[in-house]
């Protein structure tokens, strides 16, 4: 039987890659896997051979203790690889195909995966609607920075490239699929961004990026992106987004208003979530930040989509309403401009198709937008250390080598 390793969580601050075992095609005990789920057997999975698997900006909020995650989890979400193994009840996938794993784990019987919203699967978690790999409360499915990991529902999950050569020469951009990639373009997506709109992002981390390309992909006039880091809005620049410096400027309005020569955009994309920071001199955390910015510059009747995580749990929190997802918004605000918003995690198969065809044909040019940096397995740790540090950044796990060079 083949070795394997894999990122473990191992409390906060505290990332270690160790043995851990071969996968088979069952959800055994362990941690974070509910009673429920322990002993699942999944003859519709596939084992894979990682080709590629990222380090996510949401991995990051359980490294650094601001979720219940357990340790031991084994972590990754972002998966991309070659299979090995094929379970006996798949029909339509074979040994050696390449593939693209959206991070949510879906059954695709339920009634929300027969409407797309495969983010709410209601069979893969007894604990709560949806699931993914190696993640805090969905479903106690073994994460995906590692060597092998098991996929379930593969026949209805897992996208195939047509052309493994082509695969290989764009595996940089097509492993942006599994979940940043689709993530942004659900941002903007909800936001309304079509042609000729004027967009903000908050966040200039890879999701930010990815969200900010997305709204160009989608026929965005202007794109501006606001970050406290001046690394994350060089990187912005350099695909032609407008930017805002947000660690010296606590008036995002007016920021706008220089660019566009109003105060207010068509549209916002929060890409930050609840480890948000206050702008200017005001460096405290304060986790509705975004939310209350995009209310004061969203125009009346405009959109905006929610791509930045919010937790119900938040053991790191400031205060004791924001420990259990409470958070101080100006609703009031939002509502009198009659604004609206969509949260929740991205059903990335529904976007996942027509994202990789807009990279097979040049049309996205993504592994560049959010500056893909590819690692080995044992320099992850370091990676997510850096990755914390604010570098821009998306880094890129290839643990059998198979595509650094």
């Amino acid at each position: 039987m083949a070795d394997n390793r894999g990122v473990v969580y191992l409390g906060s601050g505290k990332v270690e890659v160790q043995d851990i075992s071969y996968p088979d095609l069952v959800l055994h005990e362990g941690p974070g896997v509910p009673k429920e789920n322990a002993g699942r057997k999944c003859e519709h999975g596939v084992i894979i051979k990682n080709i590629v698997t990222n380090i996510c900006g949401s991995d990051q909020h359980m490294v650094r203790g601001r979720t219940t995650a357990p340790e031991g989890l084994v972590l990754g979400h972002e998966i991309t690889g070659e299979i090995v193994e094929v379970g006996r009840d798949v029909e339509f996938l074979k040994k050696g195909d390449i593939v693209s794993v959206p991070f949510n784990v879906a059954c695709g019987r339920c009634k929300m995966c027969r409407r797309q919203d495969t983010h709410i699967c209601q069979n893969v978690n007894p604990e709560r609607p949806g699931g993914a790999y190696g993640y805090v409360d969905m479903g106690g499915w073994v994460g995906g920075q590692s060597e092998y990991v098991m996929v379930p529902y593969a026949d209805f999950q897992l996208l195939k490239f047509p052309d493994k050569d082509l695969a290989m020469e764009k595996i940089l951009d097509l492993t942006m699929l599994s979940d940043i990639f689709p993530t942004g373009y659900h941002g903007a997506v909800n936001a309304g961004v079509t042609s000729g709109s004027t967009v903000y992002v908050a966040g200039a981390g890879p999701v930010g990026l990815a969200a900010a390309h997305s709204a160009q992909l989608l026929g965005a006039a202007v794109v501006i992106v606001g970050d406290l880091k001046e690394e994350r809005l060089k990187q912005a620049r350099s695909f032609g987004c407008e930017t805002i410096n947000l660690q010296d400027h606590d008036d995002v309005g007016e920021q706008i208003e220089q660019i566009l020569g109003v105060p207010e955009v068509d549209c916002g994309i929060d890409a930050v979530g609840f480890e948000a920071y206050g702008h200017g001199t005001n460096h405290e955390e304060a986790p509705a930040a975004v939310l209350n910015t995009m209310m004061d510059v969203v125009e009346a009747g405009g959109k905006f989509g929610v791509s930045g995580i919010y937790v119900t749990d938040d053991p790191g929190a400031k205060d004791q309403d924001a420990m259990h997802g409470s958070l101080k918004m100006r609703f009031g605000l939002g509502w009198s401009k009659a604004h609206s918003f969509a949260t929740g995690q991205t059903p990335a198969m529904k976007y996942q198709r027509q994202l990789m065809n807009a990279i097979l044909h040049g049309k996205a040019d993504i592994a560049n937008v959010v500056n893909a940096t590819v690692i080995s397995l044992d320099e992850a740790p370091q990676g997510y250390k850096d990755f914390d540090s604010g570098v821009a950044k998306k880094f890129v796990i290839d643990p059998h080598g198979m595509v650094r060079k």
